[in-house]
């Protein structure tokens, strides 16, 4: 009966990702969904995706800010308050200069325009930073994508897989119904091939099959209910896949070297590495553009008034609480530090070169990957035509067991034994198909290739 296990064993790693809860069995009404519709409904209320295109947005937030700084700052301030009374001119006043008996009260704004002409590439090198990492959020979302469509391909054919394994339970628990009643017709015949031990046995092993048949039952379920929250729908929603059978796929499969060129032109990782590596350079420049001063353009423009305090026309002698001027300069504004600089200059350029080490780990890997799988495809492929020839000769092994049965001359433990490789072995082909497609899905995500591209 042992082997029976890897019937449960398979129906239930297709609900291992799941996080969800138990559904029930759709109802007759069922939204029935092909594989690329679950794709578009798991691309269009993924939360992961939300995310990065949230990280997307602040990305273009920082290249708003970095180009800000290109256009004039103009910094406003205003004042209200007492001041002593000042009568008089410039040479003679009935007030003193600390008088505190007799006050008025003032009111001043002041404009500062500053606009940068040259900042050695503090600005230029943060707008290129910025662009870039815009880029690798970009390609972060495309391989999140591609993560969401490898998940919901998984989800798709393990219903199909739970639905395979459990017709295959069935048709062992209708053999055995068959058989059982038959052993029971030649025990009251009193044939010599059969005892009240192979009843038993034949009744064991009909329990067992049951068991198998109600945690298939629940694969099936625990496989659409992930795929019903993969999809976005609610829990209660009732929902179907199209595809009736788990059928092997006929397209040829590629060279792997086909497949490893694709990948360094497709893979997102790739892009986000030379988006990343170009954003992190620009990074560099732009710490060490510290070194060197900014050059600007400033200009003022500044008016008080005191209703108790005179004006004076004198151009020697200025009033902060009662004038109106305004200006124009060229100004250059230089901070001198001693190692803070550097060590942010330090600091950047250590991130880049962390970035180059992950290259060299994502140049070397990301092939490996796509080999795996390209090799994991091509077992599949082996393992469905060995698995094919091996339930099908099963096949011919039960039903020859099962006429010796009827007949009175075969003895119950060869169809016990037929019964038990033909359902291992048939269940294997439906595994050895399941991973076929998982293994041609874990390419396509190995490669970068886009969901429904094709």
């Amino acid at each position: 009966m042992n082997k029976f296990q890897a019937i449960t064993l398979a129906c239930c790693l297709t609900a291992l990702p799941l996080s969800g809860v138990l559904a029930a069995e759709p109802a007759p009404a069922a939204k029935v969904l092909t594989l690329d519709e679950c794709i578009r409904g798991a691309l269009a209320t993924a939360p992961e995706l939300g995310e990065s295109q949230a990280d997307i947005e602040l990305a273009q937030s920082r290249l708003e800010e970095a180009k800000g700084y290109r256009f004039p700052q103009i910094e406003l301030r205003g004042l209200f308050g007492p001041v002593p009374e000042a009568r008089g001119n410039q040479i003679t006043s009935p007030d003193g200069v600390n008088d505190t008996d007799s006050f008025t009260w003032f009111a001043r704004a002041d404009a500062t325009l500053v606009q940068p002409l040259y900042t050695f590439g503090k600005i230029s090198e943060s707008m290129k930073a910025a662009t870039h990492g815009i880029e690798v959020d970009r390609a972060k979302k495309d391989q999140r994508r591609n993560e969401v469509a490898l998940q919901t391909k998984e989800y798709y054919y393990g219903v199909l897989l739970a639905r395979e394994l459990k017709e295959v339970v069935k048709e062992v628990r209708e053999n055995l119904d068959k058989a059982r009643a038959k052993a029971r017709e030649l025990l009251d015949k009193a044939s010599p091939n059969v005892d009240e031990l192979d009843i038993y046995k034949l009744d064991a092993f009909n329990g067992e099959v049951g068991k198998y048949l109600a945690e298939a039952d629940k694969g099936e379920a625990l496989a659409l209910s992930a795929l019903r929250a993969r999809v976005g729908l609610p829990p209660e929603a009732p929902i179907d896949v199209a595809t009736e059978r788990l059928v092997p796929d006929e397209e040829t499969v590629a060279d792997l070297a086909v497949y490893i060129d694709e990948a360094r032109a497709k893979r997102p990782e790739f892009r986000q590495l030379k988006e990343g590596l170009q954003a992190r350079e620009a990074l560099v420049e732009a710490a060490k553009a510290a070194y060197y001063p900014d050059i600007f353009l400033a200009g003022l423009l500044s008016g008080a008034y005191s209703p108790e305090r005179s004006r004076i026309d004198n151009p020697f002698i200025t009033d902060e609480f009662n004038h109106f001027w305004s200006g124009i300069a060229l100004g250059v504004k230089w901070k001198l530090d001693f190692g803070i600089t550097g060590s942010r200059v330090a600091g950047e350029r250590a991130q880049y070169n962390r970035l180059l080490a992950t290259k060299v780990y994502a140049e070397n890997n990301i092939p490996l990957q796509v080999k795996k799988a390209w090799l994991e495809l091509k077992e599949a492929e082996k393992s469905i035509d060995a698995n094919r020839d091996a339930y099908s000769n099963a096949k011919k092994w039960i039903v020859s067991a099962m006429a010796n049965f009827d007949f009175g001359v075969g003895p119950a433990k060869e169809l016990f034994d037929g019964l038990q490789n033909y359902a291992r072995m048939r269940a294997g082909y439906f595994q050895s198909i399941y991973n076929q497609k998982l293994s041609r899905a874990n390419l396509d995500y190995a490669v970068g290739a886009l969901p429904l591209e094709k």
